[in-house]
C-alpha cells in the first residue's frame, strides 16, 4: 500500500536525486519519496561501461530534440535527456571531471550564488568519492562513487600524449588536482569494470531502508501549491488511470535536471506568466527566470582512418563483439571495459599567446568511429578527436508547446549566438585536427576524413560544424542559483524557489555558469551540499586555493600554469 504522504518529496531519480534519496533518508525519523519517470537499469548496457555508445538515442532516453538552430543553419539537433533511474550517471560515458576553481568562484562573484566558492564545494566533492588512485587535499577515498582509471587504454592513447608534447601541451596526470590543463587519461565513474552510477552508488545500498520509497515509471504532472507554499505533487503512476495527489510535510525538491526541472516548475504555474498564459496554463507564481539561461557545450569533431586495427571499430562485427563480451565476463577487461571516450584533456582556444583564466578547450579522445548516434563511421577502423569550447556566452531557453505535461518542451540552447563561441570553437576544431596529424600518431593515423582536407577556411569549417556539431549532453542553468531579488534568478543559495515555501530545485539547472568540464561530477557535488542545507548541517570548509602572484606558463608555451597553493585563508 503506497502513503500518501512523506516528508520529502524528490521529482526526479538521476544523479542528484539519487543522492538526495540516500543522504536525506539516511535520518530514520523522516520518510523520503523518490519519483522517477523512467525505469529500472537492469539491462546490462547500464553497467558495462561501453554501453555508453548505444545510450544517445534509445534505451534510456526521452528521444528529446532541440528547435531548429538558427545560428547552425536551422539545424535540428538530437538532445538526448535520460530516463531511467540514475539519470545521466546511467547512460553517460563517465568521465569524472569538476572543472577548476575559477568556475566556482565565479559562481559566488560574478552570479550571486553566496556559499559556492570553491573552498566551499572541494568537500562535497571529495564527500562522493571512492578514488582508486589519490588521497589528496583534492581527492578522498570511502565515499559512494567510484572514480576509476581506465582499465585498458589502447596504444594510440600514449601516442596522443606525446604528440601533444611536441604541440607544448604537457601531460596532465589529474585533470582534478592542482592545474587542468594538458592531455591524459580521464579518470571514470566506475568500480570493479563496472559504471558506477548515482543508482549503483547512492541509491541500492541503501533500497532496504524502511523510510525510503522509490516509484518508477511515475511522471510528475505538477507541484500542488497552496498559495505560496508546495504542498505535494501530481502524479500518473503506470497502470494507474487516475492520478493521483502525494503530499509533502516538509519540502518538495524537483531534481529533473536542466531540461526537466523547468518543464515541470512551468506545468506547475511557476515562471514567466507571460509564457505560461500563452500555453494555456494558469500562473500561480510570475518568476521570469524559469527556463532562462540555458548553457551546454557544443561538439565539433575530427574523424581519421587509422593504418590498422588501433581502435575499437572492428568489435562492431559480430565474431569479434562475442570475443569481446567473453572477455569481459571471464577478465573485465577489454573493449567492453572502455568507456571508450577516456583520453583528453584541456587546452587554449588561442594557444600559448592566451589571456584565458584556465583551459577554454576540452578535448574527447573517441577510440573508434560512429561511436555516438549521428557521428559519422568509417568502413575500416577510426578515431575520433572531439573537442567542445568550454565557456560559451550564449544563452538559450526552455520553454512549454502546450499545457500537455506528456509533450515535449521547445529546447532552444541557441548555439553560437554569441560570435566569440563560434570563433572559440573553430578554434578548437583546428587544434583537433593539428593534433592528429602529429608525426607521433603517424604509426596510427592514415589520413582525416572529417572534415576533410578540402575544408580549411574559416567559412567551410562553419558550414561543417552546422551539418555534424552535437550537443555534448551538459545542459544547465535554467533554474540558476542568484541574488533573490534579481530578474534572472529562480533559487537561492539555499537553492529554495523564489517566493515559494517548501520548494526547493537541486540538481544541474541550479548552475549560474556552466562549469568547464562534463557536469555528472558537479552535480552529484550540487545534491551533496544540497542535503546539508535542507538537514541545516555544514561541511568543513576547506583552505583556500589561490594562485601564485606572477605564475604562468613560459613564453614558449612549453610549461604549465604554475600549481596552485594551497593555503590557509
Amino acid at each position: 500500500m503506497k502513503n500518501s504522504t512523506y516528508d520529502y518529496i524528490v521529482i526526479g531519480g538521476g544523479s542528484a536525486g539519487c543522492v538526495l534519496a540516500n543522504r536525506l533518508s539516511a535520518d530514520p525519523s523522516v520518510t523520503v519519496l523518490l519519483v522517477e519517470a523512467g525505469g529500472r537499469d537492469s539491462h546490462p548496457l547500464f553497467h558495462m561501461p561501453a554501453g555508453f555508445a548505444k545510450m544517445t538515442k534509445g534505451i534510456g532516453s526521452w528521444g528529446w530534440h532541440t528547435v531548429p538552430q538558427k545560428h547552425l543553419k536551422n539545424r535540428v539537433l538530437r538532445f538526448t535527456q535520460a530516463k531511467v533511474i540514475g539519470g545521466g550517471s546511467s547512460i553517460n560515458a563517465q568521465i569524472y571531471t569538476r572543472g577548476v576553481p575559477a568556475d566556482y568562484d565565479e559562481w559566488e562573484s560574478l552570479g550571486g550564488a553566496s556559499g559556492w566558492r570553491y573552498r566551499d564545494v572541494l568537500p562535497y566533492f571529495k564527500r562522493s568519492e571512492d578514488n582508486e588512485r589519490f588521497a589528496n587535499a583534492f581527492h578522498a577515498y570511502g565515499g559512494p562513487l567510484g572514480v576509476s582509471n581506465p582499465i585498458s587504454p589502447l596504444p594510440i592513447c600514449e601516442a596522443f600524449f606525446r604528440a601533444g608534447q611536441d604541440m607544448g601541451i604537457p601531460f596532465n596526470g589529474d585533470f582534478n588536482g592542482a592545474a587542468q590543463e594538458g592531455l591524459g587519461y580521464y579518470q571514470l565513474t566506475q568500480r570493479n569494470a563496472r559504471r558506477s552510477s548515482a543508482s549503483s552508488g547512492f541509491l541500492d545500498p541503501v533500497l532496504g531502508r524502511p523510510n525510503l520509497s522509490v516509484w518508477l515509471r511515475t511522471q510528475t504532472l505538477r507541484v500542488v501549491m497552496e498559495g505560496h507554499r508546495a504542498i505535494g505533487v501530481e502524479l500518473a503512476t503506470c497502470g494507474e488511470r487516475v492520478p493521483k495527489i502525494v503530499r509533502a510535510r516538509r519540502e518538495v525538491i524537483v531534481s529533473s535536471g536542466a531540461i526537466g526541472s523547468p518543464k515541470l516548475l512551468l506545468h506547475s504555474g511557476i515562471g514567466p506568466a507571460a509564457h505560461l498564459e500563452a500555453v494555456g496554463v494558469r500562473p500561480l507564481h510570475d518568476l521570469p527566470g524559469v527556463g532562462e539561461n540555458l548553457q551546454d557545450h557544443l561538439d565539433l569533431f575530427v574523424i581519421a582512418e587509422c593504418t590498422g586495427e588501433h581502435t575499437y571499430d572492428k568489435y562492431n562485427k559480430l565474431h569479434h563483439a562475442a570475443l569481446a563480451g567473453l572477455q569481459y565476463l571471464v577478465q573485465k577487461k577489454g573493449p567492453v571495459a572502455s568507456s571508450l571516450f577516456e583520453t583528453g584533456g584541456f587546452w587554449y582556444a588561442d594557444g600559448v599567446d592566451t589571456t584565458a583564466r584556465s583551459p577554454d578547450i576540452q578535448l574527447h579522445l573517441g577510440l573508434g568511429s560512429g561511436i555516438e548516434a549521428g557521428m559519422a563511421k568509417l568502413q575500416h577502423a577510426g578515431v575520433t578527436l572531439n573537442t567542445a569550447y568550454l565557456r560559451p556566452r550564449s544563452r538559450g531557453t526552455v520553454r512549454l508547446a502546450n499545457a500537455d505535461p506528456a509533450s515535449a518542451p521547445l529546447i532552444d540552447p541557441n548555439y553560437w549566438a554569441e560570435p566569440c563561441d563560434r570563433a572559440k570553437s573553430i578554434k578548437g576544431l583546428r587544434l583537433a585536427r593539428e593534433l592528429i596529424a602529429q608525426s607521433a600518431l603517424a604509426r596510427f593515423v592514415q589520413s582525416e576524413v572529417l572534415p576533410g582536407a578540402s575544408v580549411q577556411s574559416d567559412d567551410d569549417l562553419f558550414d561543417y560544424a552546422c551539418a555534424n556539431a552535437k550537443t555534448d549532453h551538459h545542459p544547465v542553468g535554467t533554474c540558476r542559483i542568484g541574488h533573490p531579488n534579481s530578474r534572472e534568478s529562480v533559487v537561492a543559495p539555499d537553492l529554495r524557489v523564489i517566493g515559494i515555501e517548501g520548494l526547493r530545485v537541486v540538481d544541474a539547472s541550479v548552475m549560474p555558469f556552466i562549469p568547464s568540464c562534463n557536469t555528472n561530477a558537479p552535480t552529484i557535488m550540487v545534491a551533496e551540499k544540497a542535503a546539508d542545507l535542507i538537514l541545516g548541517k555544514s561541511a568543513s570548509v576547506e583552505p583556500a586555493f589561490v594562485q601564485p602572484a606572477g605564475a604562468g606558463r613560459s613564453a614558449s608555451g612549453a610549461g604549465q600554469h604554475a600549481t596552485k597553493a594551497l593555503i590557509a585563508s
